[in-house]
């Protein structure tokens, strides 16, 4: 069956780190550009990072820049977000996401990031 599945979320304060992680199974996760997504209690779901099938360009959104990297291991099929600098705004249930074939589509089932003292 087609699956990511998230971990790594956790309490941390701010100025602190977390590293997540996303399994992928089920398709060929080289051929795969691959995302992270956030959400927090009543706001819009924001993408935060992308990655290309190679891990050779990757693009962030705007506040997470210079905080946050994301990278892949193709022989593992799983994806990493290492958070560095967290803000307490950096709060959210954070979703790993990928498209494979031509229409394909998947989500993870999210893994809970709070920044707090």
């Amino acid at each position: 069956q087609v699956q990511l599945v998230e971990s790594g979320g956790g309490l941390v304060q701010p100025g602190g780190s977390l590293r997540l992680s996303c399994a992928a199974s089920g398709f060929t996760f080289s051929n795969s550009p691959m995302r992270w997504y956030r959400q927090a209690p009543g706001k819009e779901r924001e993408l935060v990072a992308s990655i290309t099938s190679t891990g050779g360009s990757t693009n962030y959104a705007d506040s997470v820049k210079g905080r946050f990297t994301i990278s892949r291991d193709n022989a593992k099929s799983t994806v990493y977000l290492q958070m560095n600098s967290l803000k307490p705004e950096d709060t959210a249930l954070y979703y790993c996401n990928a498209n494979y074939g031509y229409f394909g589509r998947v989500w993870g089932q999210g893994t809970q990031v709070t920044v707090s003292s």
